[in-house]
């Protein structure tokens, strides 16, 4: 019986082929890792934040949504001097609204006087934006008046109310923002 013995060319050509296997088998299994690890992540963070927010009544969430957090209304009324807008936040204890952040964007040709407040905002040391006003009470309604440049009513003016709150529990909600129309009364001298 005769063994035949394998060439150093062939011997080379097989050391080669299972390094490429060697190689294919490792890139595939780091992948399969990597797909799997990434997939836990994303679950972990989707887990995270549907128990941030949960809507189950099984589970009780750490944080509100920001509409049950915050309920914000406006009203409007026709006055001599233009139309007064109010801005109404019931604010639900544990979370506050920062001061500054309530703002007010509108065309050209309108002007807004300063916001004046029913209720004092209290000084906090904020880790976002350090010290600063807020507003912890219950109720507070932001007023100012509005009046076109010309003097002269506007109908329909687009109006985007802007403002900001957090919970003391630690999550600062985005920025939001409420759009709306409304009409300007004529200025009386």
């Amino acid at each position: 019986m005769s063994i035949k013995m394998p060439t150093s060319k062939a011997v080379t050509i097989n050391k080669r082929a299972a390094k490429k296997s060697y190689a294919l088998a490792f890139a595939i299994a780091s992948t399969s890792l990597m797909t799997g690890l990434s997939m836990m992540s994303m679950t972990a963070q989707a887990a995270g934040l549907g128990e941030l927010f949960s809507n189950n009544s099984a589970e009780q969430s750490k944080f509100l949504p920001v509409d049950k957090a915050f309920q914000v209304s406006s009203t409007t009324k026709a006055t001599s001097k233009g139309t007064r807008l109010s801005i109404a936040f019931a604010i639900t204890p544990g979370h506050y609204v920062y001061k500054d952040k309530l703002t007010l964007s509108f065309p050209k040709g309108i002007s807004a006087a300063p916001f004046t407040f029913n209720q004092s905002p209290v000084s906090i040391d904020d880790p976002t934006f350090g010290k600063v006003p807020v507003f912890t009470q219950k109720s507070i309604v932001a007023t100012t008046m509005l009046t076109t440049n010309n003097g002269k009513a506007a109908k329909n003016v687009p109006v985007i109310v802007g403002w900001q709150g957090c919970s003391k529990a630690g999550l600062c909600y985005p920025p939001e923002k409420i759009k709306t129309t409304l009409n300007i009364a004529v200025t009386r001298k």
